[in-house]
């Protein structure tokens, strides 16, 4: 028998609202990472992990990236997705 499936929804700090699925895979938290590259633009990279503390450790790669990149700075959120019956 086949897994339930749910949408999962992400509410951002800014507004913005994603949704992922459907999907029986237990995500609990979506992030994503705004960067700032000058002269107004942006480029916006984002994912979704089944643990805080997985999601956290993109914070430290965000960092990274940034460097190596080139970025002027960088905005990074982490949600929980709320999930709701398809």
């Amino acid at each position: 028998m086949a897994k339930k499936k749910y949408l999962l929804t992400a509410t951002l700090p800014d507004g913005y609202v994603k949704t992922i699925g459907p999907t029986a895979v237990e995500f609990t938290h979506y992030w994503r990472i705004v960067a700032h590259l000058g002269g107004g633009r942006t480029e916006v990279f984002w994912g979704h992990t089944k643990s805080l503390a997985e999601a956290r450790k993109k914070r430290t790669a965000a960092l990274d990236a940034g460097v190596n990149r080139g970025w002027e700075s960088h905005d990074f959120d982490i949600v929980e997705l709320i999930r709701t019956s398809q």
